[in-house]
This record gives structure tokens, C-alpha cells and sequence, in this order.
């Protein structure tokens, strides 16, 4: 099924961290972040989603020429981008979250810009789509006059799904269904905004924008559908405690169009939509979806490092890279890789060859061959990959790798590390852990000589 997503996207960040003190500068609290991840928010997720779904998706939007916008277009692999010119930068909504809870939110070119530009090709996808979702962020695209004439004439013999924002343009005439929340159809409608009663915001957006019907979503409430001549009709949700919210609407919205598509009545793609939003939710959110990328990008890559850390980063995921002879694998490696591992989305071990750990450690060196310690190293429940370099030190090898954090083992501090430099020029970082009391290789090595 071919599904064209009209709208605005953002570049969505996720820092996650934990909290454990208080600054000393203010009561707020310190957050140690260990992952960060980047995804398309907006109607990029919207894309993201149907296309994680198996559809063939187009994806309707405006797009800066900035970095953003790179990082947009790799998350969106698979989904034909059609994009008009902007003169804003791509807006940024940052999330610092603990494991418990959100601590901020932090926007970035994120003011009302002018309106984007669009061009024939855009105009021509929309009028050649199965279904349509509109998924307007106030960003301006749907004030385009030739972009909603063409959205008009398709709504006359496709399915629309429309998910307007208050700052947003009204939607056309004869949208099969708009989805706001209450907050959204408060505010479009002008309704008492401090206890707005549903059915009545429901109707009136509905007279007032000449939609087949409207589907107010409630949280865990569930949701009510209006429809043009009929009774008000209530959908339950199954309540998900502590659930995080991002991306629920769009999940309700993506999932919408689809039922719709594929000729389901309004209640029928309604009732659909919120069970689907409801099932999204419990699994995980926004979050798993990501995590469920990441984990088929480290599960098809992982006999190909490089492969591996470009999939995992177009995913929005961190990307770590340890490092070392392991030689005569023990426990202090062991903990020191599944440290590494937690700092991100995959750990990927750059390993000394043989003749480079000779030429490090000196003759006699490696006790083990190259093979041995890569298939040790590989059957590591923590390690998704093993790359092995020639040289004497790693530099070649990370500057391919381009990780988000280099971590080594021993008695180092990160700024001591000849690679550190290196790190930053792509905004990476160093990181020691040292290994724990009595567990060394040179320590082993000298024991078995000693036995021998």
C-alpha cells in the first residue's frame, strides 16, 4: 500500500542518563548522560512508523540544509523523501530523561519560520496517494495554497487522516477523519479551554472544518469519535502506568489511515487506531521502536563492524569501541566490556593482531593466536562485533568507526589516551575503566611462564 505523510519534521533527541545529586549551583538535578539518540520526530516518525509496518511510504515535507536535515534523511532509509526549501534550520527537540522520569525538554530553532516552498513533484504526490496523513507541527507547509488545493481534490476519493496542531492551518474540507487531542480541539475550537466538555469540542471542530468525523483522544481514557449525523461514540484504552507519550498520536494517526485504507468503517479504523496506540505504548514507546531498529542493524551487521556502526548511528543509536591486545582474557576485560557495552547501543572491540601485539609486548607475545581471541571476544554476551587492526595503535581503525565513545581498560585517564584527540574532531569521547585488583594479562602471562 502506497501511504503519502504530508508534513512537518523534526529532528527528535533522546539524552539518557541517571540523576544521583543535586547541582551545587541550584536545586536542580546533575544528569550523567550515557546514551544519546537521534531520530525523525513529526512527521517523520509518522513515516518511520508505516514504514517499519511494511508500506511503501513518501514522505511530504520541507527540509533545511543543515546537518539536521542529514541526520533526517539517514533515520528515514527506505522512505522517498519529497522536500520543498526552507530558509529555518532544522528544529530540535532535545529530551534529557532518567531512567524514572524526564528531567527537560530542550528546543532548539523551534520560533515559527516563514513558509517553506513546494514544487510540483510534492503537489503530484499527494494527488497520486492511496491515503494520505497529514501530520501538521505549526511549522507552516500547510498554509501552502497549491499544497492544499491538491489535498483538497484528494480528499473527493481518498483517504485523509489529519492531525492538525493549534498553531497549524485548518484542515481542508471533507478529511475522512482529524485526530487532535483534547488540548488541540479546545483550542481549535475555542471551547472552555479549563474543563472543555468532549462531545461538544468534537462536534463543533467537526462542523467547522466539514470533516467525515472526529476522533478526540482522551490519555488512557481512550478516546470519542464523532461522526456527522450520528451519536458520539466512546473507545476504551487499556491503561499503560508510567507509560512516556511521545509518539502516541502518530502511531494513532499512521495506524488510522491505514484501517481506512483498506476499506474498515470510521469505528472500525477508530477502535483499531487506539488499541494500536494502547499496544504501542506498552510496549515500550518511542524507545522500543528505536531499540527494535538497533537490535536488527546489530543482529544483520555484526560480522561487518563498519557496516554495524553506520546502521546503528542512522538509527539514532551510540555507537562504543573498546580496545586492546586481550591476550589471555580475563575477568577485569569482562567487566570493563560490559561497562563499555551499557554507555550505548552497540560495542564494538578493535583488537591488536598478532603481529602488532608482538611488536607491543615483544617476543613470545600473543599467547593466544588472532582467531582464538577474536571468537572469545565475539562469544561475549556484551561485545557485537570484533575488528582486528594491523597497526600499533587503533587510529585507522576508529577513523572509519567514528564512535561516540573510546573506551580502554588499565591504568590510563581518558585525556592521556593518544586517540582522545582524535575522538573529539567528530565530537567523540574517551573513557577509562580501570581493571580490578590482581587481574592483568602481563600478571597471567608471567604466572604460566613461571609454571612452565
Amino acid at each position: 500500500m502506497r501511504i503519502t505523510v504530508v508534513g512537518d519534521v523534526l529532528l527528535d533527541q533522546d539524552w539518557m542518563g541517571t540523576a544521583r545529586r543535586l547541582s551545587p549551583d541550584a536545586p536542580v538535578p546533575v544528569v550523567e548522560v550515557g546514551s544519546r539518540r537521534s531520530r525523525a520526530g513529526g512527521a517523520g516518525l509518522v513515516a518511520a512508523m508505516l514504514r517499519h509496518d511494511g508500506h511503501e511510504v513518501v514522505l511530504v515535507t520541507a527540509l533545511a540544509d543543515d546537518a539536521g536535515a542529514d541526520r533526517i534523511r539517514e533515520d528515514l532509509e527506505g522512505v522517498e523523501i519529497i522536500a520543498g526549501d526552507t530558509l529555518a534550520p532544522t528544529p530540535t527537540k532535545t529530551r534529557v530523561r532518567t531512567s524514572a522520569h524526564g528531567i527537560c525538554r530542550i528546543d532548539e530553532a523551534c520560533e515559527t519560520p516563514p513558509r517553506p516552498r513546494t514544487s510540483p513533484r510534492m503537489i503530484a504526490a499527494v494527488e497520486s496517494s492511496d491515503a494520505v496523513v497529514v501530520s501538521d507541527y505549526g511549522r507552516r507547509l500547510l498554509e501552502d495554497p497549491a499544497l492544499r488545493e491538491a489535498l483538497a481534490r484528494c480528499a473527493s476519493r481518498a483517504r485523509i487522516v489529519w492531525d492538525p496542531h493549534p498553531r497549524g492551518a485548518f484542515p481542508v474540507p471533507e478529511v475522512s477523519l482529524l485526530t487532535p487531542n483534547l488540548a488541540e480541539a479546545a483550542a481549535l475550537t475555542r471551547v472552555d479551554r479549563d474543563a472543555p466538555d468532549v462531545a461538544t469540542a468534537a462536534r463543533t471542530l467537526g462542523e467547522r472544518s466539514a470533516s467525515q468525523a472526529v476522533l478526540v483522544t482522551l490519555g488512557d481514557r481512550g478516546a470519542l469519535l464523532h461522526r456527522t449525523g450520528h451519536e458520539p461514540v466512546e473507545i476504551g484504552a487499556d491503561a499503560v502506568p508510567d507509560a512516556d507519550p511521545c509518539g502516541a498520536g502518530d502511531r494513532l494517526a499512521a495506524s488510522a489511515a491505514v484501517a481506512l485504507a483498506r476499506g474498515r468503517t470510521l469505528t472500525e479504523a477508530a477502535t483499531q487506531a487506539v488499541d494500536d496506540a494502547s499496544a504501542y505504548l506498552a510496549a515500550g514507546g518511542v524507545q522500543a521502536l528505536g531499540m527494535r531498529r538497533l537490535r536488527s542493524a546489530a543482529a544483520l551487521n555484526s560480522e561487518n563492524p563498519n557496516a554495524l556502526a553506520a546502521a546503528v548511528r542512522s538509527a539514532g543509536g551510540t555507537v562504543v569501541a573498546a580496545g586492546g591486545c586481550f591476550d589471555l582474557l580475563h575477568a577485569g576485560h569482562v567487566r570493563t566490556l560490559e561497562a563499555a557495552r551499557r554507555l550505548g547501543d552497540c560495542l564494538i572491540v578493535c583488537m591488536n593482531s598478532d603481529a602488532s601485539v608482538t611488536r607491543l609486548k615483544g617476543p613470545g607475545r600473543p599467547i593466544i593466536g588472532a582467531e582464538d581471541r577474536r571468537e572469545m571476544l565475539a562469544a561475549l554476551a556484551c561485545v557485537d562485533a570484533v575488528a582486528v587492526f594491523d597497526e600499533d595503535g587503533p587510529e585507522r581503525l576508529l577513523q572509519e568507526l567514528r564512535p561516540d565513545f573510546w573506551v580502554k581498560g588499565g591504568d590510563y585517564t581518558a585525556e592521556s589516551l593518544p586517540e582522545a584527540p582524535l575522538l573529539r574532531t567528530w565530537g567523540g569521547r574517551a573513557v577509562t575503566f580501570p581493571y580490578q585488583l590482581a587481574r592483568s594479562t602481563t600478571r597471567l602471562a608471567d604466572a604460566i611462564e613461571r609454571v612452565g
